[in-house]
């Protein structure tokens, strides 16, 4: 477990967004909803108005379907686009490949994640049409039923809106459905200037985890069908899941707030900034070397040992060597201020001097 120091006059965490507590406008908005009668189960004045707003939002019909964790999202997201025997095509360093524990095989009965190759964490279309055509027909074989892409993905990068299209090409040349993590939608979204429309349905998104938890809400996720006829089948599967709160105004006040006044846009800017401003800092000290493009609110970079142990040792905390030796991943988020990071550089700085 994390133990963060609050008497330091600096933040020192950067080893994940989901290290932040929730917005104040979110907590209020919880404190109101808590008082007076509502209906349950979804029924509130709460949850109708977070589905008006999301469809302005992408312009659009939809239907939406609050759950309080990403991994619900995701793997119903994928339950309800794919029989048991189907295969859900991602890439290798996806969140739903690698940090569900399993929940889109358990939530879809059994369908098999099969790993389509591409550079920095985005699924290459040339290589998910070869793979989609695959023993496509063969009784032996489950057959290719949905892609799943990350928008922004693992490692902060970004599909652009030709990138997405393409993608949704080849699920329809080859009938399949198409499904998008955005755990950091907002991040996306901010980074690359265009309508979510634009990023989803239009490109052929079928379903949408639309995260909200990572980027200043408590506990509270939804699930976007484009597609409405999923709606009926959605509805038994997040009760069967455990996800249809009774009191589920106080997950739809959460998303409420979150979409009311730009919130979740102003969070999700100031975290990319923040990470803009950390790529700064570290590119203009010789021995750090950026790995890749930093496009969101993820930089990876490689340090020397001695720096990353003694930034350890000054109670810093961030995830180092999981991806290579000496490489350290660093997650801004909607708390991280200036001097969070302009702190952070200058320690870097003085201990690559000593090094």
């Amino acid at each position: 477990m994390t133990h963060i120091n609050k008497t330091e006059p600096y933040n020192k965490v950067f080893s994940s967004d989901n290290t932040a507590g929730a917005a104040a406008q979110v907590m209020q908005a919880m404190l109101e909803a808590a008082t007076g009668p509502q209906p349950p189960y979804g029924m509130d004045e709460y949850s109708q108005r977070v589905e008006q707003k999301l469809a302005t939002l992408f312009e659009c019909e939809l239907s939406v379907f609050l759950v309080s964790t990403g991994t619900a999202a995701n793997a119903l997201g994928l339950s309800v686009l794919t029989p048991p025997w189907g295969a859900v095509l991602c890439h290798p360093d996806s969140h739903v490949n690698n940090d569900e524990c399993g929940a889109p095989e358990f939530f879809t009965n059994g369908a098999k994640l099969i790993s389509v190759e591409g550079e920095n964490s985005k699924i290459c279309s040339q290589n998910l049409a070869k793979i989609a055509a695959k023993k496509a027909g063969d009784v032996h074989s489950v057959q290719a039923s949905v892609v799943s892409i990350s928008q922004s993905t693992e490692v902060g990068s970004l599909y652009s809106l030709e990138e997405i299209q393409a993608i949704g090409n080849v699920c329809q040349d080859h009938g399949l459905r198409l499904h998008m993590d955005g755990a950091r939608f907002a991040n996306a979204l901010v980074a690359m200037e265009c309508s979510a429309a634009d990023m989803t349905w239009k490109a052929g998104v079928d379903v949408l985890s639309f995260g909200a938890t990572k980027n200043g809400v408590l506990a509270a996720e939804a699930i976007v069908l484009f597609d409405q006829s999923l709606a009926q089948e959605m509805a038994f599967r997040r009760k069967r899941a455990g996800h249809l709160l009774s009191k589920m105004r106080l997950l739809a006040a959460q998303m409420d707030a979150y979409l009311s006044h730009d919130l979740w846009l102003n969070n999700a800017r100031q975290a990319n900034q923040m990470c803009e401003r950390l790529d700064h800092g570290l590119e203009a000290i010789v021995e750090i070397e950026i790995q890749g493009q930093t496009q969101s609110n993820i930089l990876f970079c490689k340090m020397p040992r001695s720096v990353i142990d003694g930034l350890l040792a000054q109670g810093f905390h961030f995830y180092s060597d999981r991806w290579d030796k000496n490489v350290v991943r660093l997650v801004t988020n909607f708390t991280t201020q200036a001097a969070d990071v302009d702190h952070f550089v200058a320690a870097v700085k003085q201990l690559a001097e000593a090094h």
